[in-house]
């Protein structure tokens, strides 16, 4: 910039200004236009009328500063910044340390500021900022099955004709190919219904791309880390005994393809549920078979390779009994177990021991199954909560104190305690002289 160059501000002066030369705008207006007062303008006006342009321009713009630090004052700063605080690009110092210790170690005050510009125009800083590292776009997965990605997506589907819900959204990384599925809340029963219908139409996938909710897969706690637990939730359970293996992602754009598909939905599927009349979600999950069948159909691709990695689909009774909820309990010494505030009775000859762990299986529609080391075993529900048994404790036989006599020393006081008997008088004793010996 040359010292004649004029600021912004100055340039909007001269515009307005010069519309009120042309009698374009009145004074008044101008002041507005300038966001100063009417005085302010009448003295700019004033210095337009005899100056010109020019005479609109700071009288010391392009020169230097009446606070500027002395120049000999800079070029010791720098003299030092080259000789104890520059090098290479890891290992100098920024404006803001250097100025640091300039003002601890040299004695010199300085703004880290000031600091920067005289830096930057000496070429011992440079404006170079910390880039993130390149990604690349991950490709797709070669062969359909070998990667799926599921997610679900809250938003207002039916708009203000129903309330919002989350779409259950399934998507093959290698084609494209979507399932989905209407749900009140992204629970693991919401998952495992969108699991289902995928193994039934495909077969079962090799790996799942979830992210990190408790659903699919959770961090460890801490005391998780100290005993060396791998924790699983009871989507992570259903998927091991499936032979599925889940892949947390590590933000929402490392799986993007169902993020995107996500936004496609939101578009496309919002209007042509519009357009339906559709108000509640029941007739939603109806109208979306013939949706993703016009959706796959123009968006699904090929895969890379034409081998299938999808695994053989269990049958249905297989399947109900692996997409089931998984706890263990604690039998108790009456052979009672507790679940989610319910009591369970065993039966039978054979059963669980006293303090032996049991596995509770829980099916969608809450019927339950209690097993032993694989072994199923009967119970009955109490309605009642057992009462404890209370076990009476032998009281013994209290016998009682002894009487004590009137002479008895509890019963006197210190003093008389004090006073002794008089010891009468006994003849010294006699020393016995034995006897001589005989000659």
């Amino acid at each position: 910039m040359g010292r004649t160059a004029m600021s912004s501000r100055e340039l909007r002066r001269v515009e307005v200004l010069a519309r009120v030369k042309s009698k374009q705008l009145k004074l008044t207006d101008a002041a507005e236009l300038l966001g100063v007062c009417y005085r302010q303008a009448k003295r700019l006006w004033k210095r337009y009328r005899s100056g010109g342009a020019k005479a609109l321009k700071h009288g010391n713009a392009g020169g230097r500063s009446n606070r500027a630090k002395p120049e000999k004052f800079r070029r010791q700063v720098l003299q030092l910044v080259r000789q104890k605080y520059s090098g290479p690009v890891g290992e100098r110092f920024g404006p803001t340390l250097a100025a640091e210790h300039l003002g601890e170690e040299d004695g010199l005050a300085v703004h880290a500021e000031t600091l920067r510009r005289w830096m930057l125009a000496a070429g011992l800083w440079s404006r170079a900022r910390k880039r993130k590292p390149y990604l690349q776009r991950r490709q797709r997965r070669a062969h359909f099955g070998e990667l799926v990605q599921l997610d679900g997506s809250f938003h207002e589907w039916l708009e203000k004709r129903g309330g919002r819900a989350c779409l259950m959204n399934m998507v093959d990384d290698a084609t494209g190919t979507t399932l989905a599925a209407f749900s009140g809340e992204e629970t693991t029963w919401a998952a495992a219904r969108i699991l289902r219908m995928w193994i039934e139409r495909y077969g079962v996938p090799r790996a799942l791309y979830t992210d990190w909710k408790n659903v699919y897969k959770r961090k460890p706690t801490a005391k998780e880390e100290l005993e060396g637990k791998v924790p699983v939730s009871q989507f992570g359970r259903m998927c091991a005994r499936l032979g599925i293996e889940i892949i947390a992602a590590g933000s929402p754009q490392a799986k993007g393809r169902v993020e995107r598909n996500h936004g496609t939905h939101q578009d496309r599927l919002v209007k042509k549920l519009r357009v339906k009349k559709i108000c509640d979600y029941t007739k939603a999950n109806e109208f979306l078979a013939a949706y993703l069948s016009e959706h796959n159909g123009r968006f699904t691709q090929a895969a890379a390779a034409v081998a299938d990695y999808h695994g053989r689909k269990p049958t249905a009774q297989q399947l109900e009994r692996i997409l089931r909820l998984q706890h263990e309990r604690t039998v108790s010494n009456d052979w009672v177990i507790r679940h989610q505030g319910r009591w369970f009775q065993l039966e039978g000859n054979r059963h669980a021991p006293a303090q032996g762990k049991v596995v509770v299986w829980e099916a969608e529609d809450g019927s339950l199954e209690i097993t032993y080391r694989g072994k199923k075993l009967g119970y009955q529900e109490i309605r009642e909560r057992p009462a404890k048994v209370r076990v009476e404790k032998t009281r013994r036989i209290a016998h009682p104190p002894p009487v004590q006599g009137p002479d008895h020393p509890w019963r006197k006081s210190y003093a008389e305690m004090k006073v002794r008997p008089a010891i009468a008088a006994t003849p010294p004793r006699l020393l016995r002289v034995p006897a001589a010996a005989s000659p």
